[in-house]
Formats: structure tokens, C-alpha cells, sequence
């Protein structure tokens, strides 16, 4: 596989009801939504738009006045030190709803920046109150997909503060694995895998040095492949057995 095979970000559907054409509510990944409640996510919807990978879709010191649902691509949260050193949060890809934080918060808590070329749709976060007050169980919705947010930083604290490297490092490529093929971004059984072993360290709170051994020798022993932009599991019973990951069936998710 070459990264260069992979298809260009897909961009959100257009016209004047693009949320009836949305590509992502055919998989099973995302929950089905009543006719009246894809009218008023369309009506809170404000457009489309894409980033380049490397770009900033939300400014980590800059209050979005936007909400986002990214659409395709890959990307992450972020905080930096003020010396420049970075903690990556989570990752995010396809229905990963971005920007709810800063609404609950006291200044400004994160940046997200794109690690692929990613599309988004674009929602306004001045009518976030109206959302929740037309469709409660859209609220509920929200909140659900804030808290299950909150349970990804928290399993990743506890990767952080207990799994040593080579753990840490299994854990992450399984939940990234598992989360891309989900949501269809998988291919003869690779997935898109953008990271490099900087990504890889942030978040994972390891060296780069640190992370470049680990990363060779689970490949030495034959756990994974990383071609070229593309992510193979070799061995996905061992891999979840080392990083201490087993997670249940994930259940279908609100999409926004």
C-alpha cells in the first residue's frame, strides 16, 4: 500500500439538505436519525470546510466561534507547554464531534490541528442552546459524545501512568486500528495511519528516542506493518494481549 493511494479527503455533501446525503449515516457505526431531528441539525449546520494536513482547524489560545463534525480525515487534540513541548489529548477521525469544551470551561483548553487532509461540517456554537432546546434528545446526544471523550482521556491517563512502552505503544495502534476500521477507512486490511513517531510520542508521554525502539521491535516481531502512510495489524490477538486491550463491541455512536 502507498499513502498516495488512499482517496482525497471526500468533501460533505452539498445543496439545500445536505445532511440527507451524508455518506457517514449509512455505516453502522452511527445511530439513525429521525426525520425532525436531521432537520434541525441541518438547520443548525452552517456550511463545509476543509483543512490541509498540517493546518489548524480550531486555534488553541482563540475561542472557535464554530462547532465541527469532522466529515473525513485524520486529526487531533492538543495542549502545549509554554516552552513548546505538546501532549496530544486524543485522536479524532470521522463523527468525532470538536469544540464542546470550551463551552464548559474557563478560558480556552485545547487546538485541534488536522494530521491529514480533513473536511469538516461546520456548526454555529451561538445556536448550541437552541439545538438542545428544539431536540433534547440531540442534547443528550452531545453530551454523550462529550462524555465519552472524557472516558478516551481518561484511558489514555491511565496508559500514561501505567503501561510501560511497549504497552503503551500496542494500546495505541490497536484503539486506532479499531476506530478507523469502524468508521470504513479500512482497505484490504490496512488503514490510513498518517502519524509519525513524534505524533506517537506526544501522546503517549515517551521520548522520541523512546518510541522510535519500541515502535521496531514490536514490528521485529511481527506484530504490525507501517507502509508507507498505511497501518497493518500482523497480530491482533497479541498486540491486544500486550497493551492490555480489550475492548467490547464499540456501540453505534450519535452523529451530529
Amino acid at each position: 500500500m502507498k499513502y498516495e493511494d488512499y482517496p482525497a479527503a471526500a468533501a460533505p455533501p452539498g445543496g439545500s439538505n445536505p445532511c440527507d446525503k451524508c455518506a457517514l449515516r449509512r455505516l453502522e457505526a452511527f445511530l439513525p436519525c429521525s426525520p425532525e431531528e436531521l432537520k434541525t441539525i441541518q438547520s443548525f449546520r452552517v456550511g463545509a470546510r476543509r483543512v490541509a494536513a498540517g493546518g489548524s482547524i480550531i486555534e488553541e489560545h482563540r475561542r472557535s466561534p464554530q462547532l465541527f463534525t469532522i466529515y473525513s480525515g485524520w486529526a487531533f487534540r492538543y495542549k502545549t507547554l509554554s516552552d513548546g513541548r505538546r501532549q496530544i489529548l486524543s485522536f479524532l477521525l470521522a463523527g468525532d464531534f470538536l469544540g464542546l469544551q470550551d463551552e464548559f470551561a474557563d478560558g480556552h483548553t485545547h487546538g485541534v490541528a488536522a494530521v491529514s487532509d480533513v473536511t469538516l461540517c461546520a456548526f454555529s456554537r451561538d445556536r448550541l442552546w437552541e439545538l438542545f432546546h428544539a431536540q433534547p434528545k440531540l442534547g443528550y446526544d452531545i453530551t454523550w459524545l462529550a462524555a465519552r471523550e472524557e472516558k478516551m482521556v481518561d484511558d489514555n491517563l491511565v496508559t500514561t501512568g501505567r503501561r510501560n512502552a511497549s504497552e503503551r505503544v500496542a494500546m495505541l495502534l490497536m484503539h486506532l486500528f479499531r476506530r478507523a476500521q469502524r468508521v470504513g477507512m479500512e482497505r484490504d486490511g490496512w488503514v490510513e495511519f498518517p502519524f509519525n513517531q513524534q505524533h506517537i510520542a506526544d501522546a503517549l508521554g515517551l521520548s522520541l528516542v523512546h518510541t522510535n525502539k519500541t515502535l521496531r521491535r514490536l514490528q521485529r516481531l511481527g506484530l504490525y506493518k507501517i507502509d508507507a502512510g498505511w497501518l497493518r495489524i500482523m497480530e491482533p490477538h497479541a498486540l491486544e494481549a500486550l497493551g492490555d486491550y480489550f475492548e467490547r463491541p464499540i456501540r453505534p455512536t450519535p452523529l451530529i
